[in-house]
């Protein structure tokens, strides 16, 4: 194996991204802390105060909701689709469900052992392999072992059950899988437009002017740099998919061309649409300006090239969605439009 693939194997290990999972947390609380610290020592010395409670108010609402997602999305899935509870049991971590370190315990425990009785396998590749019974292999054992290994039909067959390989989901999953990312992405920013709101009551006193502003940048951020870049990745998969293109960089490619037309071209003008159709009718507003893209809009796509990757197989970029999706969360929050 390249130096690549062994890379992809090391990520892809369960125990390592349970433990990611399991961080995710204080990765955000972290994040969110140093950022209010930033933001906080930036601001004028008269509104150092309001705005401390503005920015604790909507990271707050985006990371709690950030947090929240996956269990609501795994929920609001399994509720939806009859077949979900069967399908996510044999694609667990791919439907976000948690790794059960004492389970996957007992199942390693059992694979090496049945494998190493009935092989004859060098005493260090041995020592290695019980290592993965309940720990994290290191890159380089990684390396070891499938070096000696994968050398077999027999050894392939394990590694595969040690460390399952990516898998792409196929047509009859591609939109469920949308739906749940996309629910994953809509928690962060409906957390961070009401920590925003909630923010500005208790700071300002025409805190209600301010509530159409968060709900278009709410809807900016959902619609532009989310759920059409989603949808667009998704039809071109199906695409591919039908035209029967297997290739994994094919794929791949084709979902990022639907998320540049979808999310950069299209989601942007369905969004102003939205804005000031719908958002402003209702509120009555008569700051109906569009919003157009930026630099860090682009940026954000980053998550989308993340949500590619879930619907190739890789598993272990899923636990980072929700730190990518609580930047849309906090801008939302803020009410940003075009500075």
């Amino acid at each position: 194996m390249n130096n690549l693939s062994v890379l992809g194997k090391y990520l892809d290990q369960p125990r390592l991204i349970g433990h990611f999972s399991k961080a995710v947390p204080a990765i955000l609380i972290a994040g969110g802390s140093a950022y209010t610290i930033y933001h906080v020592e930036k601001t004028p010395k008269k509104e150092k105060r309001k705005e401390f409670i503005k920015t604790i108010a909507v990271l707050t609402g985006t990371i709690t909701c950030a947090l929240l997602a996956p269990k609501i999305a795994l929920k609001i899935m399994k509720n939806t689709h009859g077949h979900a509870h069967g399908h996510c049991h044999h694609h667990e971590h791919e439907h976000g469900a948690k790794i059960d370190f004492e389970e996957l315990k007992e199942k390693n425990t059992k694979l090496i052992t049945n494998f190493l009785k009935n092989n004859d396998i060098p005493i260090e590749i041995s020592d290695i392999l019980n290592k993965a019974k309940e720990k994290v292999l290191k890159f380089s054992e990684i390396k070891s072992i499938f070096k000696e290994v994968s050398t077999t039909s027999q050894g392939q067959h394990f590694l595969n059950k040690l460390i399952p390989n990516p898998e792409n989901i196929d047509s009859k999953h591609i939109f469920s899988e949308i739906g749940r990312i996309s629910i994953l992405g809509l928690m962060p920013v409906l957390g961070g437009i009401a920590g925003g709101i909630i923010g500005d009551k208790l700071t300002e006193k025409d805190w209600k002017e301010k509530i159409p502003d968060k709900i278009k940048e709410g809807s900016y951020q959902y619609l532009a740099n989310i759920f059409s870049c989603n949808i667009g990745a998704g039809v071109a998969l199906l695409a591919l998919e039908k035209a029967q293109i297997t290739s994994k960089s094919a794929r791949a490619a084709g979902m990022i061309g639907g998320i540049l037309l979808m999310g950069l071209v299209l989601g942007s003008a369905v969004a102003n649409w939205v804005g000031k159709t719908f958002i402003d009718s209702f509120f009555n507003t008569k700051n109906n300006s569009e919003r157009t893209p930026e630099v860090l809009d682009v940026s954000l796509h980053v998550d989308d090239v993340a949500t590619v990757a879930v619907m190739s197989g890789l598993k272990w970029i899923e636990p980072a969605l929700p730190i990518l999706y609580s930047i849309s969360g906090y801008r939302a929050g803020i009410g940003y439009r075009n500075g």
